[in-house]
């Protein structure tokens, strides 16, 4: 089950007693949460909803609660967060858990209880007992990865409960600058719905002078440049975010992610593989997948290999030299852009 679905039967009082929400988009996450704490009359919350994390408090502890009568109400609702022993993840901690009695309750569930496993994970691990039995006694709530269509559809969602419309390119610069990400873009359009108060509209130039670019959409910047012989471009884009206190590692490391991103999409996308199916394999942002495939489309292999491998030289250098990593740049620029040009000529 999506999160959509979910809170569209939550909110119809269509319940279950466990609730696995699994995955990493907090944005999602906190919708669901917010979504079963209405459960509860706010006058109740003290005594019948309970939270405990796993990384600090036995298991025994929140079952204690969840085995509990509601006091002076309808029901119970119990949140148990990380539970890491649902994963193959070997985490060493302190705190003991009694899993056996837990196994016995997601086999008898209390009936005035909701117990709702906040697990921010990719996956469980399918071979344990515990995990074998919450697939047949729970609901799954998957939040993982969101596509750009659904993104689009909680935006829209939002704007249209304001009576605000988005320009289309308004939108594209919005995805632009916050890499696509669910939880980034919603938390943008707060101050872009005050902007568009009076006019009840948001332009492309409200984004650009309200939405600040992400690392990672410069960076993407300086791919381009890069990949384009921009070298003054480049160079420039390169001092702007160490002027604004972005560490030179950092930086390089993240065009070496692009690089190698771009990499395997050019080899895979030759090899057949969809944009959904090149997400699910790289265990990749959907929207960072279609930005790199419009931009292979451009560049041939040999190029974006010649840029990773270059970098990863200056990254050796970053960290076995004193030479300022600035310079380091402009050397690796100078030199992609010489070898280059001077491959297309020899052609």
């Amino acid at each position: 089950m999506n999160a959509q679905q979910a809170l569209k039967a939550i909110r119809k009082g269509d319940l279950a007693s466990i609730y696995v929400v699994l995955g990493t988009v907090d944005y999602l996450a906190d919708q669901l949460k917010n979504a079963l704490l209405q459960l509860v009359p706010t006058e109740e919350r003290t005594m019948n909803v309970g939270s405990y994390d796993m990384e600090s408090t036995p298991v025994a502890v929140a079952l204690d609660d969840a085995m509990s009568a509601p006091f002076f109400g309808e029901r119970r609702l119990v949140f148990v967060n990380h539970p890491y022993f649902l994963t193959g993840e070997n985490k060493k901690t302190k705190v003991e858990h009694d899993l056996d009695s837990l196994q016995r309750y997601f086999e008898h569930p209390e009936p005035s209880t909701i117990l709702v496993l906040m697990a921010p994970y990719e996956k469980l691990d399918a071979r344990k007992k515990l995990v074998k039995t919450l697939k047949k006694q729970a609901t799954i709530v998957e939040i993982n990865q969101v596509s750009e269509r659904e993104t689009q559809g909680y935006v829209q969602a939002a704007l249209d409960a304001k009576q605000i419309s988005i320009d289309a390119d308004a939108l594209q610069e919005l995805f632009n600058r916050t890499d696509g990400q669910l939880g980034l873009v919603m938390g943008q359009l707060p101050k872009l719905m005050i902007y568009a108060a009076q006019s009840q509209r948001i332009d492309l130039a409200a984004v650009q002078a309200l939405v600040t670019k992400s690392l990672t959409q410069n960076v993407f910047d300086l791919v381009n440049n890069v990949l384009r012989y921009q070298t003054q471009a480049a160079v420039e884009l390169y001092h702007e975010l160490v002027a604004a206190q972005e560490a030179p590692l950092k930086i390089n490391a993240i065009l070496l992610g692009q690089f190698r991103l771009l990499l395997q999409v050019k080899i895979l996308a030759r090899a057949g593989y969809s944009q959904g199916s090149l997400a699910s394999t790289l265990k990749v942002h959907p929207y960072r997948v279609k930005l790199a495939m419009q931009t292979v489309r451009h560049f041939d292999q040999v190029a974006l290999r010649a840029a990773y491998l270059g970098l990863l030289q200056t990254e050796v250098q970053m960290k076995t030299t004193q030479r300022d990593p600035e310079l380091l740049f402009e050397l690796f620029m100078v030199q992609f852009v010489n070898e280059r040009r001077g491959a297309v000529t020899a052609r």
